[in-house]
């Protein structure tokens, strides 16, 4: 089947269920912008695959109607059929986030609701995510049975606020480091599992990757919730997964990547002002950090950071510093070139602050 077909004729289910009275075949055609005879082959074929519709007759005219709920069993429960095709679109999206711990208890899920489907129409819905797919993002390679370890003792311990202390081995230092902590919650960005936990010695919360856990243990007392609760969304003010106060950052993106800039939004305190040469000034209202940082360089020379001036000097530096890994190698050796087409490239104007 295909993807327009199965497009067209999920609306008309739509356009079904959301219409008691019935649905006449000249109303769909002229919603969905297509011949009335297509209309007729669609409902004839939505019929054979088990949708039970059927034709009513209101002053001559033909309404179509479902005589049954097709999905009674999932009704019971609230499901209707708009949600039930949302669920199988999402399916491959669902995908993209396999490398959840919980991600079998979802499979599970999908095939219960499959079963109290029609065999016609489970076959229709099966080929509804053909026409939304979702690309995987890079995720972290972890312990997957550690994970299905570790993951429901953090969730009990957050949902019955449970002080624990845990032993974490920090990207920063290297080494393992023994933490007490309250645990609030847990988040997944960019392909990982990220415990939020107040922090006592600190007097703040902090964020731990989950796979770097290396000890979990109950500590038997509790902590108070009020206090703890997090009422923002994790990682508000950061592009990636970091904590820290927003700042206004401003960066010029030149005309060769506007548009892509323009048409996607990065942060929602972002504020694009286009200018008449064709290029953009971004503002973002963010912590300057690694994600920050990697998402400017990302652009290479078309993008300039206007503000702050240290995340300029910071974002010049690296580039600098990259420059430096090319440079001293770009001799040209086992090139048939001659030398005096090899050109020493100057430094940046740019030094290092004392």
């Amino acid at each position: 089947m295909r993807n327009s077909e199965l497009i067209r004729q999920w609306r008309i289910l739509q356009a079904i269920d959301v219409t008691p009275t019935g649905v006449s075949v000249r109303r769909l055609a002229g919603k969905l912008t297509v011949h009335q005879r297509t209309i007729r082959r669609d409902l004839d074929a939505l019929e054979r695959a088990g949708f039970p519709i059927y034709c009513d007759r209101d002053n001559g005219t033909a309404l179509y109607k479902f005589n049954t709920k097709p999905f009674k069993r999932l009704e019971q429960i609230g499901l209707g059929l708009p949600e039930v095709c949302a669920l199988y679109m999402s399916r491959s999206m669902l995908d993209a986030l396999a490398a959840l711990p919980f991600r079998d208890d979802l499979a599970s899920a999908m095939t219960k609701m499959e079963s109290t489907l029609p065999d016609g129409v489970r076959k229709f819905l099966d080929a509804l995510p053909a026409v939304l797919q979702a690309k995987a993002e890079p995720r972290k390679r972890r312990d997957e049975r550690r994970l299905q370890e570790i993951m429901p003792r953090i969730i009990d311990t957050s949902l019955n606020r449970k002080r624990v202390r845990m032993s974490y081995h920090s990207f920063s230092s290297r080494r393992v480091k023994e933490y007490l902590i309250e645990p609030l919650r847990l988040a997944y960005a960019q392909g990982g599992i990220y415990l939020i936990a107040y922090v006592p010695e600190y007097g703040q919360p902090r964020t731990f990757a989950v796979e770097r856990i290396r000890t979990y243990a109950e500590t038997g007392e509790r902590f108070e919730a009020a206090s703890r609760t997090l009422t923002d969304k994790p990682f508000k003010n950061s592009l990636g997964v970091h904590t820290g106060e927003a700042r206004r950052i401003e960066i010029e993106f030149d005309r060769q990547v506007s548009a892509y800039v323009n048409e996607r939004e990065w942060h929602p305190s972002q504020r694009v002002n286009e200018r008449p040469d064709g290029s953009v000034l971004v503002a973002l209202d963010v912590c300057i950090d690694p994600a920050l940082r990697s998402w400017i360089l990302s652009f290479g020379p078309f993008a300039r950071v206007v503000a702050p001036r240290e995340l300029a000097e910071e974002i010049l530096e690296e580039l600098e510093e990259a420059r430096e890994k090319y440079a001293p190698r770009m001799d040209f050796e086992g090139s048939a070139m001659p030398r005096m087409y090899q050109v020493t490239m100057p430094r940046l104007p740019f030094s290092r602050p004392s």
